[in-house]
Order: C-alpha cells, then structure tokens, then sequence
C-alpha cells in the first residue's frame, strides 16, 4: 500500500486505518514493530497513536511502548448495527399498529438531546400526519422525545429544558407530565408537537432495559377519542413489547399495561 504516494489527508486516513488493522490482529504491539510492519517511520506511528489514545481508540500499557486497541471501536459498530436491526426488528410490529389503526407510526431513536425518526409508515387515511425520517427534534417536543426525557434525572431535564430557552412555569408542567410517563409507561401529546395531531408514545428497552427507541402513533384530533386512544395505546404497548424481546429485554417495564 503506497501510503506516502497519497495526499495528505488520504494518506492519514489510510495510515490510521493501517495502524487499527494492524492492531486489531494481536492483543498488543510496540511501537517499533507497527513502524516496521506499516513501513512508517517510528515519529509517525507514535504521532498517530498518541492521537488515538486521546480519543479513546488505544490504550497503552503503563510506561511501555506497548499499544493495544480498546472496546470503542466495538462500541461504535454494535452501536450501528444495532439501530439497522431496530428498524428490521421494529417494521413488523409498527405494521401491525398501522392496521389496527390507520394512523401514522414513528420509530424515534434519541442522538445528545434530541430525537431523530429513524423509521415511519404512513397513515393509511388522506389526512395523515408526515414525519420526515431523519428530521431531529428536541426532546422536548413531542410524545417521542418525553419518551426518552422520562428516562433522565431533574437537573439533566432542567439542563435540557433550560437550553430551549422557554419559560420557566412550564417546566414545572413537564415535570408533571414526565412523572406520568414513568408511572404509565406512556407519552401523551395533545397538539403540543403539531396542532390537530394527538400523539401516544411508548419506550422500546434492549437486553439491558435501556429505552433505545421510541415508538408512536399520531392521531388527528377529528378522529380521537378516548376509545381510539386506549385502543391505539394497547397496540402500541403490544408493539413495544414485541420490539423490546426481540433486542433481548427479558421483561418489559410496563408488561402490566398490556392487556
């Protein structure tokens, strides 16, 4: 591999990934070996792997010059593939609350403070609510995002909330609101999020009972009722619990909800 040959922000790329290969291959290596397996110069993979450590790809043995790659990288991929399974995973069960109901489904996954809608199926009637798939909203903002607010402390919510730069006495109402979902095992947005549009929400748990999804149905309001709601809301739980087995939960949180 010309390594040298490429331009200079190429070339670092190349070395970089030529430098995890490398490491990747035994549990750990020196310095001086990656420089003469790599032909680089000795300053340069020094250079390179001094970066990685800073950012958590390496670790190096106390004061040796002995280098071995950590679980982020590991972590980062699971991660990924985790959400591609998710969307597989979840397309089944979000179909089958789009029969029974005929209303839009969301699938939203939560990225720093906000939430992303990673996957949706339209509603089936010409009035409809459109997610956009990869639109980000705060978490703040709809029944997908207090889904994953729930699952944080006070001071993490009020950080989050502060960052909105809304008001104060309706933080005290959010509050409020969040305390349900966590007794309930739901969100419930009434045009909060988008005006004529009711919004039900349930969390989706892995192997490690972390909420790692969202999922909702979106109702106009010309078409709710408490009815629909409680309906809708055990289709969804269903839904959710299915989606949750399938990523390893052994028990789901709000199993009690479902009927």
């Amino acid at each position: 591999m010309a390594l040298n040959n490429q331009p200079e922000s190429v070339s670092s790329v190349l070395k970089t990934f030529a430098i995890l290969q490398a490491l990747s291959s035994q549990k750990d290596i020196g310095v001086s070996e990656l420089a003469q397996r790599l032909m680089m110069s000795k300053s340069t993979v020094y250079r390179f792997l001094q970066t990685m450590k800073t950012l958590g790809i390496v670790s190096q043995e106390g004061d040796s010059e002995r280098y071995s790659l950590t679980l982020k990288l590991f972590e980062m991929g699971a991660a990924a593939l985790e959400y591609v399974d998710l969307v597989e995973i979840a397309n089944a069960e979000m179909s089958n609350v789009a029969t029974v109901s005929g209303e839009a489904v969301s699938l939203g996954i939560e990225d720093g403070d906000s939430f992303v809608y990673v996957h949706k199926l339209d509603a089936s009637h010409s009035l409809g609510v459109q997610a956009r798939i990869g639109s980000r909203h705060s978490l703040v903002d709809a029944a997908l995002g207090n889904v994953f607010l729930a699952q944080k402390s006070e001071s993490e919510t009020k950080r989050i909330w502060q960052e909105t730069g809304r008001d104060d006495p309706s933080l005290a109402a959010l509050m409020i609101k969040l305390e349900a979902v966590r007794k309930k095992g739901y969100a419930f947005d009434r045009e909060e999020h988008e005006a004529g549009v009711i919004a039900l929400a349930v969390p989706v748990y892995d192997r490690f009972n972390r909420a790692v999804a969202s999922l909702s149905v979106d109702i106009p309001t010309v078409r709710y009722s408490q009815e629909v709601c409680d309906r809708y809301k055990e289709a969804l739980l269903q839904a959710a619990v299915a989606i949750s087995s399938k990523l390893g939960c052994a028990k789901y949180p709000y199993q009690q909800a479902v009927a």
